[in-house]
This record gives structure tokens, C-alpha cells and sequence, in this order.
């Protein structure tokens, strides 16, 4: 079923989202520009326009495309810290996010989900959470590209949240700010974000997935480069004397073990994974991301990628390495154990939804774990998407209402126990 409305607590909470879905704001690897896509900045204009209609009069976008806005406190709660939301408005470059057609399956009933092209479904085999949605409306693209609930759903949620506000003059809530970045699924989110000035105490990203999920932790991350140096001749008078770096490179890449690779590991494993090798005969270089839960997990990691390369040096005599190791990111629970209270309200948030909070990891980082780490704590709040990053991208409405709800909550308890 194409294009229908859905019966919600939240009334324009889907209309929002469906809205947001059909902008066309997909990033780009490795562009030199900030933004990297200059179509980020169509959904950034509407959203500045809908932040105004809200009353949020102050809001903006600037050279940068972050949309920022605060709801002043309502009288008497002035002293209560300011808090921030915040979501990205791009979408994961590698699958098309351009001519989304949103499409609903209202009163799921269990089973695979057919999507009305390209022959796309949703297994339900391979989603146990499909399970928890029974008798629920699911949202889903059409099979021709992604949805984009990474992270449109994040702002629908707050962009709902606070016209709720906006229409009920009577909820007590201590200054509200709010954040929309470009760029995350590119790992630049807050590359460019005045943190300092932005003034908040704590954030939430809106970017989790499953109902009542609250995400205080991600991996500490590093990357490898791994640069192998061969000898180049002309192939034709190469006998004995050409070392080729690239298959040293390459039996560098089969010897790391399975184990211990993403595709074996899940939960608070750790992994080592190479993700592209580039060069010639006389150089090639190989990129690695390293990830662990711990920091101390990192460096014996590090270790066992430098023995693979001596290990493969060794089969080519005369060719050698050279690695450098680049610090990407922390695991934010070391920071955020700083300000309890952040995590602590949004706990009991859930709880006032009716769910059972869950304490998450995320096996990745957020732009929350870059602005944990710059002094601004910030989880990561469920918001119902679901198998980001590809066709099968689906949603539940009943979740993203939840996710507004926590939200609503979680403004009125910063104002009871800090007033």
C-alpha cells in the first residue's frame, strides 16, 4: 500500500516522516566540500521553516548546513540545564536515497514483506523483531532504494516532540536545543560543530533502533595503514628480481584470521577488518579499521596486524612494511560516566513510556561518541529504524510514536528534578 496516512497519537508525526523520506539528501565518500552533497541543504531550509512554524523563531542553518534552534524554558523553569536533540539529514551514500517512495503494510501479520519491485523483500527469517510487530503498520521503500529512517525518523520524532510542546503552553520544560546535522554517514557529522557554543549540558542522538533501546556505549576505534614496498622491473625481465607489493598485500589480507572479522563477531567482540587495498608493484597500501569495546583491546589487535604483515614479508624476501596507526574514535561510556544524569533521565523516560529500558552498545561509532568526547554527553535514543543501509529498510510506526513519547518525557523529567 503506497502513500497512506496512518492512524498515530502523534498526528503529523508519519506525514513528517514521509515528508523528510522524499528529500533526496544522500552524502558523498570523499568529497572536498562541506557538506559533501550540496542537496543536504533542501531538507536543512524545510526543516528551518518548520522549527519557526513550531516557535522556535531563533532557528537557523548555516555555511555548514547544521540547523540549530533552542526552545527557551518556560517561565520558572529557567535554571533547569539546557538539553539537546539531535539527528542527521543525510543518507547512507552506497544505496540510492533519491525518489523514495514510502510504503505502508498496515496490520502486519507476520511472514516475509514484499516489496513492489525489483522482486526486494524483507525475510522475516533474517528480522526476529518483525515478531514484536504484529497487528503494527511497517513502513518500508518501495524496493528501489532505501528508506531513510537513518535518521529521518530521528527528526520526524523530535520535530513532533516539539510541536507538542508548541501546542501545550502549560508543559513545563527547561530549554530545549536542537541539532540536524549533514554528513554523518560519512563520519563527518559534527566535523565543523561548535560544541562550546552550542551550550547544552547533555544531547541525545535520535539514531537507535529497537523499542525502549538506550545506547551508552559504542567501540573505541583506530584505523591501520599497512603500506607493503615491493621492487618493480619491467615484467619481462623480471625472473628473480621483481618483488610484486601487491601480492605481498594480498597474502598479508588471506592470512588475517576469520575470526575475529566482522563477519564472525557480534555483540562486545571486537574486530579487525580490511576495507580496501590500493597501489602498484613498487607500493600498495592497506587499509584496516580496528574496533574493541575496551582500549585495551585495541593495541594487542594493532600487534597481531603487524605480525601478519612481518609474516607475509617473510614469504617475500627483500620486501618489507611500514604501519601507521590513526586514532579514530572512544568508546563514549568513559565520558559519559561523568554526567550520570543523562543517562539515568532517559532511562526513566522509557520507563514512563511503558517499556522496560534496554542498555545498548552500538557496534559503531555515532556522532555522539565524537561529541562525548569534545565534553558534550550524548546516548543514542532508539527511534524504530531498522536494517539501515540497504533496500530492506523498514520501520515501525508504533516505535517511532514510542520514540516521540520518550522524548516528550524525557523534557518533562530534566524539568522536575532540576527546577
Amino acid at each position: 500500500m503506497l502513500e497512506r496516512k496512518t492512524d498515530s497519537r502523534f498526528p503529523t508525526l508519519v506525514e513528517r516522516f514521509v515528508r523528510y523520506a522524499k528529500v533526496h539528501t544522500t552524502s558523498v565518500e570523499d568529497a572536498e566540500t562541506y557538506p559533501s552533497s550540496e542537496r543536504q541543504f533542501d531538507l536543512a531550509r524545510i526543516l528551518v521553516d518548520e522549527l519557526h512554524a513550531v516557535g522556535l523563531g531563533n532557528a537557523t542553518v548555516d555555511d555548514h548546513c547544521y540547523v540549530t534552534a533552542t526552545l527557551p524554558a518556560s517561565p520558572g523553569c529557567e535554571k533547569v540545564p539546557p538539553i539537546a536533540f539531535i539527528a542527521h539529514m543525510d543518507t547512507y551514500p552506497e544505496v540510492s536515497g533519491e525518489n523514495v517512495v514510502p510504503t505502508f503494510h498496515e496490520n502486519y501479520r507476520g511472514g516475509d514483506i514484499e516489496l513492489p519491485h525489483n522482486g526486494k523483500r524483507i525475510v522475516a527469517a533474517e528480522n526476529a523483531y518483525l515478531q514484536q510487530c504484529i497487528g503494527e503498520t511497517i513502513i518500508t521503500a518501495d524496493g528501489t532504494t532505501l528508506l531513510g529512517a537513518d535518521d529521518k525518523a530521528g527528526i520526524a520524532e523530535i520535530m513532533e516532540a516539539l510541536t507538542r510542546m508548541h501546542e501545550n503552553p502549560d508543559w513545563k520544560h527547561g530549554p530545549v536545543k536542537v541539532l540536524f546535522t549533514p554528513d554523518e554517514e560519512v563520519g563527518a557529522g559534527v566535523k565543523h560543530f561548535d560544541v562550546a557554543g552550542f551550550g547544552a549540558l547533555v544531547a541525545y542522538t535520535m539514531d537507535g533502533g529497537k523499542r525502549g533501546e538506550i545506547e551508552d556505549e559504542t567501540f573505541c576505534a583506530d584505523s591501520a595503514i599497512v603500506t607493503f614496498v615491493g621492487r618493480d622491473i619491467h615484467p619481462g625481465y623480471a625472473k628473480d628480481k621483481m618483488i610484486p607489493s601487491v601480492k605481498v598485500a594480498g597474502d598479508f589480507v588471506a592470512g588475517l584470521p576469520r575470526e575475529g572479522a566482522p563477519e564472525t563477531t557480534e555483540g562486545k567482540q571486537g574486530y579487525i577488518h580490511p576495507i580496501s587495498i590500493k597501489g602498484n608493484t613498487s607500493e600498495t597500501e592497506v587499509h584496516l579499521l580496528i574496533r574493541d569495546f575496551e582500549l585495551d583491546g585495541l593495541k594487542p589487535k594493532a600487534e597481531m596486524i603487524a605480525a601478519h604483515a612481518q609474516a607475509a614479508c617473510d614469504r617475500w624476501p627483500g620486501s618489507s612494511y611500514r604501519m601507521e596507526i590513526k586514532e579514530y574514535y572512544r568508546n563514549m561510556k568513559y565520558d559519559l560516566a561523568k554526567e550520570p544524569r543523562a543517562m539515568e533521565y532517559a532511562l526513566e523516560a522509557v520507563r514512563r513510556t511503558g517499556l522496560e529500558p534496554v542498555r545498548g552498545s552500538i557496534r559503531g561509532g555515532t556522532d555522539g561518541a565524537t561529541l562525548t568526547a569534545k565534553g558534550l554527553p550524548t546516548p543514542n535514543i532508539f527511534t524504530g529504524e531498522q536494517d539501515f543501509h540497504g533496500y530492506g529498510e523498514w520501520i515501525c510506526v508504533k516505535d517511532m510514536e514510542l520514540a516521540t513519547e520518550t522524548l516528550c518525557h524525557l523534557v518533562a523529567i530534566w524539568c522536575e528534578r532540576e527546577a
